[in-house]
């Protein structure tokens, strides 16, 4: 397999994740359902508005594709459009609740699960094989994670949460293909914000008025929201569910280097054991992109 622009799309967004302590922390004094309704209202509203004026042209070519698809094909889209907007929105919160009132650490064990799942779930659906190398990758992936639950036993339920949203998002959206990948995230966003939009009167804590809370938010719809799921889609076009499970590993690992030396959580040899052997699993998963390409390029 050759290093590609969809693998790249794949490393730079879940690098960026990697980030997302720094702009979600500052917000801990606000209510985990505000920040969702805040994040997803913003990004309903940016990526609707670069649609309907930026993008007329994909809107009109793609809903005349969606027509002429088959009855079957347009119900497969619809189901996994809707149901990966579901999925986010339930990821979200679960996230933003765990890395605001459980701690930075917790929120990153629920996307050490998650390469996992994600890796099960799609040999079993997508029927993707992995080598030898790759399923020794995911033994200690595995390892890893049962080093880390044994210190953090309260925080599994909440991650087992988090990590299977996500793992099903990527798996159902491998499957979702055929249509322009930022108008179906466009799509996701705003069911997301109607599926939201009922409990926002009830549920919210007030209108926020500090500039600093919109801009955060702005800085999270875009940055941290709109960019990396749309590189995530665009990935996926390519690249495996399995391989992009892996690579999700590479934001706990970064989350766990900003909890450490930013936040300064508190750390023991166990929990760098732990992101030791994950750093491990994701150089023997890609060996194929490190040690092929490296062994091309002295070839060449």
């Amino acid at each position: 397999m050759k290093f590609s622009k969809y693998y790249l799309a794949a490393l730079v967004s879940f690098t960026i994740w990697g980030f997302f302590s720094l702009a979600l922390k500052p917000l801990h004094d606000y209510a985990s359902l505000d920040i969702l309704f805040y994040r997803v209202f913003f990004c309903a509203v940016i990526m609707s508005v670069i649609s309907l004026l930026g993008r007329t042209k994909v809107l009109k070519e793609n809903i005349t594709i969606f027509k002429n698809f088959s009855p079957g094909q347009r119900q497969k889209i619809t189901v996994l459009t809707l149901s990966g907007g579901f999925l986010l929105t339930a990821n979200w919160f679960f996230f933003i609740y765990v890395m605001n009132h459980i701690s930075v650490k917790a929120a990153s064990f629920a996307y050490l699960v998650c390469p996992i799942m994600t890796t099960v779930i799609a040999f079993f659906v997508l029927d993707e094989k992995l080598s030898k190398w790759q399923w020794t990758a995911v033994l200690l992936s595995v390892l890893s994670c049962m080093l880390l639950s044994f210190s953090n036993i309260a925080d599994i339920a909440y991650s087992l949460i988090v990590a299977a949203s996500y793992a099903f998002y990527l798996v159902g959206q491998r499957q979702n293909v055929g249509l322009d990948k930022f108008l179906i995230l466009t799509v996701q966003i705003i069911f997301s914000a109607l599926l939201l939009l009922p409990f926002y009167p009830v549920y919210s804590e007030g209108v926020p008025t500090e500039l600093s809370f919109y801009a955060l938010i702005v800085v999270i719809a875009v940055v941290f929201t709109i960019l990396p799921l749309f590189m995530n889609l665009y990935a996926l076009q390519k690249v495996r569910s399995s391989t992009m499970g892996i690579l999700l590993y590479i934001n706990p690992l970064m989350n766990f280097v900003i909890a450490l030396l930013y936040f300064h959580e508190p750390i023991n040899m166990v929990q760098v054991a732990a992101y030791s052997l994950i750093l491990l699993s994701i150089i023997v998963f890609n060996e194929k992109y490190i040690f092929g390409r490296r062994r091309n390029v002295i070839a060449g």
